[in-house]
């Protein structure tokens, strides 16, 4: 590992978990109310989050340890939830690569050099990288952060998936069809495998150094699996979120794959739900309310909220938006979200635990 004896030392002082509800739901264990995190929850529906951004780019909060503890924290102190995701951005890969990544404002990141041809990877890339060194600052993140936290609930770590970021690297930018990244799959087969390869061990890496510096928990955002993430090192066993976005059609293959959590983007339907649920009773699912229904009103809002309850049931399951947060998200609408999931689940979880009386003339 790369870690010093004296961080391996500080990593066994980790102060004892006061709320471990999202854990449990990971494992299908009993729960008294269904865990809530949300996607993004860290960041741009925030004013204080913007007061920061107001004096320090989104890389520099990225690597700015110090900061980056604040900006994950910051929505615990508004919110009653289950669990914190370390501010990052899964950008930071092809960065910590060599690649040039900027945050445009109003636009999103936008590469300075993206990969235009297979010769471009030995310019653009450096292979010799360690994820382990170049992402030192995530780590020292996470390490602070779950301090700082005092056990207040896990912290999540995450990564993009190879496809995704490889796509990111291709096309530039965000892009809607991936026209440019799907052609090197038939234009540049090997070299399109080669690529995926590479990314494959060096996220796989880089989520082994979350889970030594403290995450808890890691979410790998699309489908490409990274199934020998745990045997690469000997380090405790985490819970495995996977979410890919618009996978409506994969959703029995990542539920058989080895994840022990899938979640699931606002699209998919009830009746998929349903079946989900028959099918793998022993996958917890994650999701997957509108992100736009947080615009809604509040008695609108508490009746989806009743219905994803009723869908997913209150086992294996972690309550979630369908997609990150929106940056014009109604914030009380956000504390109402969380407050009644746990209001409602509690009531259901209790109510089920309590004999019922048969009456009875004889």
């Amino acid at each position: 590992m790369s870690n010093s004896t004296g961080d391996e030392q500080l990593q066994k002082e980790f102060p004892p978990l006061k709320n471990n509800l999202i854990l449990r739901a990971c494992r299908g264990e009993k729960i008294e109310r269904v865990p809530i995190w949300i996607m993004r929850q860290a960041g741009r529906y925030l004013p204080e989050y913007l007061s920061i951004r107001s004096q320090h780019s989104f890389f520099d909060v990225c690597r700015t340890p110090s900061i980056c503890c604040e900006v994950t924290l910051q929505p615990l102190r508004r919110f009653d939830l289950d669990a914190a995701i370390i501010f990052s951005d899964i950008l930071v890969v092809p960065q910590a690569l060599g690649m040039q990544v900027d945050m445009i404002a109003k636009e999103g990141p936008r590469f300075a050099h993206p990969l235009n041809v297979p010769a471009d990877i030995k310019t653009s890339i450096d292979r010799n990288k360690k994820a382990s060194i170049e992402l030192k600052y995530v780590y020292d993140a996470i390490t602070l952060t779950r301090h700082t936290l005092d056990g207040r609930c896990p912290l999540i770590g995450f990564s993009g998936a190879p496809w995704t970021l490889m796509s990111y690297m291709i096309e530039g930018k965000g892009s809607e069809t991936h026209a440019k990244a799907k052609k090197w799959l038939y234009t540049y087969v090997e070299d399109s495998h080669d690529l995926l390869q590479f990314l494959t061990h060096f996220i796989i890496d880089y989520l082994v150094e979350q889970v030594c510096a403290g995450a808890q928990l890691l979410q790998l955002f699309e489908s490409h699996c990274v199934r020998d993430l745990l045997s690469r090192r000997q380090i405790p066993h985490v819970p495995l979120i996977i979410f890919a976005k618009d996978a409506h059609y994969a959703l029995d293959e990542l539920c058989s794959s080895s994840f022990d959590v899938v979640g699931l983007d606002w699209t998919i339907t009830r009746k998929q739900i349903r079946t989900l649920r028959e099918k793998y009773p022993n996958i917890t699912l994650q999701g997957n309310l509108d992100p736009c229904a947080l615009y809604a009103s509040q008695n609108d809002l508490e009746k989806m909220i009743k219905q994803m309850i009723e869908i997913f049931g209150t086992k294996n399951y972690i309550a979630n938006l369908g997609h990150g947060i929106y940056p014009d998200a109604n914030i009380d609408n956000v504390k109402y979200f969380v407050d009644t999931i746990h209001r409602i689940s509690k009531d259901i979880i209790k109510n089920e635990t309590i004999p019922k009386i048969i009456n009875s003339n004889k």
